[in-house]
């Protein structure tokens, strides 16, 4: 008869301590300290140049990959990479072409701003 008092007891006990394992987090303190992300990240528009060879134009999504070099104004090592274009500036442009063009870049996002044939 002990077990089944102990048992029942335990049953009983349970749920109580359930919940104050699940206690609301309202009004603890929250230390940020050393976290250097600020919390109103906004994509910043950055502006570059380079030369490159076009590696693929897609007219029906408005893009061009291009394999370009150093990018200094923006720390770019040399890559491969596909940037957004307008329909006029892909006009007459073809894999193979050796170019020299202006981007905008906002977050992982690149536009072309000019490009034309070296």
């Amino acid at each position: 008869m002990k077990i089944a008092s102990i048992v029942f007891a335990s049953l009983l006990v349970s749920p109580a301590l359930f919940a104050a394992e699940k206690q609301s987090m309202e009004g603890m303190p929250m230390d940020h300290k050393g976290m250097d992300m600020p919390m109103d990240q906004k994509a910043t528009t950055k502006t570059g140049k380079a030369t490159g060879v076009v590696k693929k134009v897609d007219t029906e999504k408005g893009s061009v990959t291009i394999a370009h070099g150093p990018v200094e104004a923006l720390g770019w090592p040399s890559m491969t990479m596909g940037f957004k274009a307008e329909a006029t500036q892909l006009q007459g442009l073809k894999q193979g072409d050796k170019v020299k063009f202006e981007f905008a870049s906002t977050g992982m996002d690149s536009t072309i701003t000019r490009i034309e044939k070296q």
